[in-house]
């Protein structure tokens, strides 16, 4: 194949949205549903597309499509192609109004307690009109919708050697605490040790985060593992309903429980466990005119509870 043959009209974007959508889903039955599309109808468009391209794209197997090294790589350049249309359609709704608009922010925990709402909240004043959108997931999900343009910046903690393809930029540091809710027992200990409060069952964050690993290490460094009476959350309603209505122990930054008054922080020290929060944005992409505001408002936030 030509490169130069992905300009002459042959590559349609329905191409580009079927190899995200069969990359995304494993099969070509969920990827029509997804698309709203007959299962023939991506049949012969994947075959158009591996035409074109002169390779196959995915491996059919009897639990679904596998993409091959080639159907990995198209996809990755779809989808930011993809992206970068989204942000085009954005930004020329936006200069159509310079008063409408829509920003969507990724989220995980650091940050949505107070920066986020505040922030919101400035900008909603300033442009009620605008359109707020919020995800919250993990950070690998958030990565890749922000790296496919579903998002167009995340917020929460900032982890070492980020992907080249992102960029970050810091907002405030925040502690790690102890939490329960007010009236725990482990509150009459005095300021109790680690070792104590394993005692009790805990709510931990997923494998998958960064504070999940440090926590590991805390423990680790005093001889100790995390509790197996444990619950592995990312949903903080759901955590902060464990934590109100059983004797869980949980580690939070520390604005998550600050001023919330049904719960209570111990002063039991977590040695090098803190945080750098801040936003991630794509590396090669512009943000909008509201996502730049809205970012304008959490550094405007971050000010003001930067210690």
């Amino acid at each position: 194949m030509n490169p130069d043959d992905l300009l002459n009209g042959r590559l349609k974007l329905r191409h580009l949205v079927l190899l995200t959508a069969l990359a995304d889903h494993g099969s070509l039955l969920r990827a029509a549903e997804h698309l709203h599309v007959t299962q023939p109808a991506l049949t012969r468009t994947l075959r158009e597309l591996e035409t074109l391209l002169g390779v196959e794209l995915f491996e059919r197997g009897p639990r679904g499509m596998t993409p091959t090294v080639y159907g990995r790589a198209f996809a990755a350049h779809a989808r930011r192609v993809l992206a970068e249309l989204r942000q085009a359609g954005r930004h020329l709704a936006e200069l159509a109004d310079g008063q409408v608009g829509t920003v969507t922010v990724g989220a995980h925990l650091a940050g949505t307690n107070v920066l986020l709402p505040r922030a919101i909240a400035a900008l909603k004043a300033e442009r009620p009109r605008v359109t707020v959108v919020v995800r919250e997931a993990t950070p690998d999900l958030l990565e890749a919708e922000l790296l496919a343009g579903d998002v167009d910046f995340t917020l929460g903690r900032l982890l070492p050697s980020p992907d080249t393809r992102v960029t970050q930029h810091t907002l405030c540091r925040e502690s790690i605490r102890l939490v329960t809710r007010a009236g725990h027992p482990a509150h009459t200990l005095g300021d109790p040790a680690l070792e104590d409060l394993l005692a009790y069952p805990w709510v931990v964050p997923v494998p998958q985060t960064a504070l999940r690993h440090e926590l590991e290490e805390a423990l680790w460094r005093r001889g100790l593992s995390l509790p197996e009476d444990r619950v592995e959350c990312t949903s903080i309603l759901t955590l902060r309903t464990l934590l109100l209505e059983t004797d869980m122990v949980a580690a939070l930054p520390e604005l998550v429980a600050r001023g919330d008054d049904r719960l209570a922080m111990l002063p039991t020290a977590l040695e090098m466990m803190g945080q750098t929060v801040g936003v991630t944005l794509p590396a090669d992409r512009p943000l909008t005119l509201t996502a730049r505001l809205l970012l304008r408002h959490l550094r405007a936030a971050a000010a003001d509870i930067r210690p």
